[in-house]
């Protein structure tokens, strides 16, 4: 069963005006649409036609950087469109802001983190908050479409929060500004859909 790309779970306009709407329809209906493309066409006669994304994922060394690439891209992208929302930002409330005050100190230095890991990455990446093997949060970055679920990646864990640091998700509105945009995306933070993700992710 080929990959397919879904639908936006909200309007192209909704993050507006932290994220413009131009740039949500270039990422979305062409970035994100030519990872799941390629993706298909390089697990095309493989075992991977018969694996859920997340299998290939977390074996991806047995794949082609093809498969690494765009399978990163897809499920990169999609984990990226269902933490963003309209009317977010804010704090996380509940077991996750308990988390976050036991692993950072606070929201302030979890915020931090991940912009720092977002600014310092250079060149294209993620900047991510886990779910560590130990159960405990994490902030880390990764190169490319990589992200920690790969059995290549430097640091593992279960992504709860991506924040896609590729020129692409920002440069229309924010151009070379990458800390600006860092600075602005945590206003479309949907903080109940990460929690919802943490549970997931820490059973």
């Amino acid at each position: 069963m080929a990959f397919q790309l879904e639908a936006l779970p909200y309007a192209s306009d909704a993050l507006e005006p932290h994220i413009d709407k131009e740039t949500m329809e270039i990422h979305h209906d062409r970035h994100h649409q030519a990872y799941v493309d390629n993706l298909n066409k390089a697990i095309a006669g493989t075992d991977a036609e018969n694996l859920s994304l997340e299998e290939i994922v977390k074996n991806v060394s047995k794949y082609s950087p093809a498969v690494r690439n765009n399978g990163g891209g897809h499920f990169n992208h999609g984990l990226f469109w269902s933490v963003l929302g309209a009317n977010a930002g804010g704090q996380p409330t509940g077991e996750l802001a308990a988390a976050i005050d036991e692993a950072f100190g606070s929201f302030d230095e979890l915020k931090k983190k991940l912009q720092e890991a977002g600014a310092g990455r250079f060149g294209s990446g993620w900047s991510w908050l886990i779910v560590g093997a130990d159960g405990k949060l994490a902030v880390t970055s990764t190169p490319n479409q990589d992200n920690p679920l790969m059995d290549v990646a430097e640091v593992k864990g279960t992504p709860v929060l991506g924040i896609d640091v590729w020129e692409h998700a920002y440069y229309l509105k924010y151009q070379n500004k990458r800390p600006a945009y860092l600075e602005a995306i945590f206003n479309v933070i949907n903080w109940d859909a990460v929690a919802e993700r943490y549970a997931a992710a820490k059973k």
